[in-house]
């Protein structure tokens, strides 16, 4: 282990090795942040994300969470794809299921700069993975994986590496991975079973040693955890019997991942209690972190603990059964703290920059936002028609990856638009006028404007489905404007508040 972390520590200024290293494989569902962060606490040197889905990711916007101090990669609805922190970052692999060079690299380029490299999963024989070709599919076109793997070599800075199971032909098997070589790889790992085989099946370590002769780039070999990998010095082991560079581990990590630890295995308790205490840390999704305890318990899922853990909804739920209520609370506490001294220091959205003739925003429609029948768009619209102005232009745009929209709006010759993108064409429009209605300080119709008493309760109610009355709006419009005029102050906090 000592030449292993040598090794690391001599590459990790520069581009990821995958020599003489204990990796931790990709695992879907398993492979979130605590499990990787576990992993390299216990001596592995990479840890593989689990495999995430292009054409998913390519709809995710990158955040910067100041909170956990974590970079999310965020879906539209909302859900954190893929989690990654500093101290990772240097070590980790995102690992990708694509079946299409374009897509590939656009979510290669997303990631690439918050991770240490990208994987192509072609060995998952699972259908979520192969529908739409992709996983252990790929194995049977390998024209599309030289295609895949040369675009993401040439188009991102990152070393690239794919994951692939051996071909039914010692033969065939060779050719693929020569092929693979040429693409100017940084590594491959080999999971050493057919598609159609199974963990009961023994793994094919004479596949896996001539696939390692064969080639010059490093070989990372995997599928030895049931029969060969039980503790940390079977890991050797295996290295030798397959005459790879690397061994990458799976499920004897998801049992326990003190498996990479070279001064021996930890009890299952004390590795769940420390993988809970990650989970807490950067809020992990509780039924994730079920799903993982669950792995670790194996036959005890049955026990009192397991029957508990089964029975939690929320990551409070399950600390209780682990004794862990007190270090939930004190860290919910250190969370919620930093929430707020962030919302102090940064209790104005962000400024707005010009690009080229265009003012624009980040901003996001979020329509719980905005519970009233006036949608930015209608206030913008009857802003325009008080100051006898010419009906607001909306352009929208398409993007062809996700087919996600981007709006951008022009009023008196001047051009508004957000920098994010929406899940639909009239999200996007709102967002174009929210930046707009800001940057001219107007109201916008949010939850707790003044503009909320601009109509009575029961109107409100006999007209929730109707459009504002045109009198209704000039009247607080004309009103807003003198107020604000009144009030010069409160016009410059409008133009940047939420």
């Amino acid at each position: 282990m000592t030449a292993n972390k040598e090794n690391m520590t001599a590459n990790t200024v520069g581009r990821l090795c995958f020599r003489n290293v204990n990796v931790l494989a990709p695992m879907v569902r398993v492979g979130t942040l605590p499990t990787r962060l576990l992993s390299l606490d216990y001596g592995a040197d990479i840890v593989y994300s689990e495999e995430l889905i292009d054409i998913k990711m390519a709809q995710c916007q990158r955040v910067v969470n100041d909170v956990l101090e974590t970079v999310d990669f965020v879906a539209p609805d909302e859900r954190v794809m893929f989690r990654t922190c500093k101290k990772e970052k240097d070590r980790v692999v995102f690992q990708m299921g694509t079946a299409d060079p374009d897509r590939a690299l656009i979510v290669a380029r997303l990631v690439e700069n918050d991770v240490a490299a990208i994987d192509v999963n072609m060995g998952c024989p699972k259908e979520y993975s192969t529908k739409g070709g992709m996983g252990a599919a790929l194995l049977s076109d390998p024209d599309k994986i030289e295609a895949i793997l040369r675009t993401l070599v040439k188009g991102v800075s990152k070393p690239v590496t794919c994951k692939i199971r051996i071909l039914p032909t010692l033969e065939d098997t060779l050719s693929l991975v020569k092929r693979i070589e040429n693409t100017g790889v940084a590594a491959i790992a080999v999971h050493g079973r057919l598609k159609d085989e199974r963990p009961r099946h023994p793994v094919h370590c004479d596949f896996i040693q001539a696939i390692a002769e064969a080639v010059s780039i490093p070989v990372i070999a995997n599928g030895g955890s049931l029969d060969r990998v039980k503790a940390h010095a079977d890991i050797e082991e295996f290295r030798k019997a397959t005459g790879a560079s690397s061994v990458m581990i799976a499920r004897a990590a998801m049992w326990n991942p003190s498996v990479f630890r070279s001064q021996g295995l930890l009890s299952v308790e004390e590795v769940m209690e420390e993988y809970l205490k990650y989970a807490i840390r950067y809020d992990n999704h509780a039924f994730n972190t079920k799903y993982c305890l669950c792995q670790m318990l194996r036959d005890k899922v049955e026990s009192p603990l397991g029957k508990q853990l089964k029975s939690a909804q929320t990551n409070e739920d399950i600390c209780e059964g682990y004794g862990l209520q007190e270090y939930y609370k004190k860290t919910q506490t250190e969370l919620q703290a930093r929430r707020e001294a962030i919302h102090t220091n940064h209790n104005h959205p962000d400024q707005p920059v010009l690009d080229g003739d265009v003012t624009t925003m980040r901003v996001k429609f979020e329509r719980r936002e905005y519970p009233g029948e006036f949608s930015p768009k209608m206030f913008l619209l009857e802003w325009s028609r008080k100051e006898n102005l010419e009906q607001p232009r909306y352009e929208t745009v398409q993007r062809s990856q996700d087919r996600a929209f981007q709006s951008m709006v022009t009023v008196t010759g001047k051009k508004y638009r957000s920098t994010l993108w929406e899940k639909s064409k009239k999200y996007a429009e709102q967002a174009s006028a929210i930046v707009c209605l800001r940057v001219l300080g107007l109201p916008e119709g949010r939850a707790g404007e003044e503009y909320s008493g601009l109509v009575g309760k029961r109107k409100r109610e006999e007209k929730s489905n109707e459009m504002p009355d045109e009198e209704d709006t000039t009247t607080y419009f004309g009103a807003r404007k003198r107020h604000l005029s009144e009030n010069p102050e409160e016009q410059r906090v409008t133009n940047y508040s939420k």
